[in-house]
């Protein structure tokens, strides 16, 4: 059981000193930061909107279509890194797997790119 208590011993320590060095990065901006709060600093801020109107406003598609196209690079980005790494263990089958994949992408790509999802006016 010991043994067991033991390798578990460099876990705890990493999560002390991670929470001993947030607590400490916490306590020294409200320390050394000027505070001087006001109604503008104050105020929410969200998506670019004004936070004053109507919760129940009608939002551009392009907001939606930029949130695809992020969702679009951030999964490629997390599926062509390890399979990359990988690459010689996978074989031909792993490395069609994933021209598809990257196939299904650029039609969401193509598809937000007819849309004008990356022209801002």
């Amino acid at each position: 059981m010991e043994s067991l208590l033991r390798s578990y011993f460099p876990i705890i320590v990493f999560l002390v000193v991670a929470g001993g060095i947030a607590t400490a990065m916490i306590l020294a901006s409200v320390v050394l930061a000027r505070q001087n709060p006001n109604s503008e600093k104050l105020s929410p801020y969200e998506c670019g909107f004004e936070p004053f109107e109507d919760a129940r406003i009608r939002f551009d598609v392009r907001y939606y279509l930029v949130a695809i196209l992020f969702i679009i690079f951030d999964l490629e980005v997390a599926f062509l890194f390890p399979w990359a790494v990988s690459l010689g263990d996978v074989g031909l089958f792993g490395f069609w797997s994933m021209i598809v994949f990257l196939a299904v992408l650029t039609v969401g790509f193509a598809y937000e790119w007819r849309k004008g999802a990356l022209e801002w006016d």
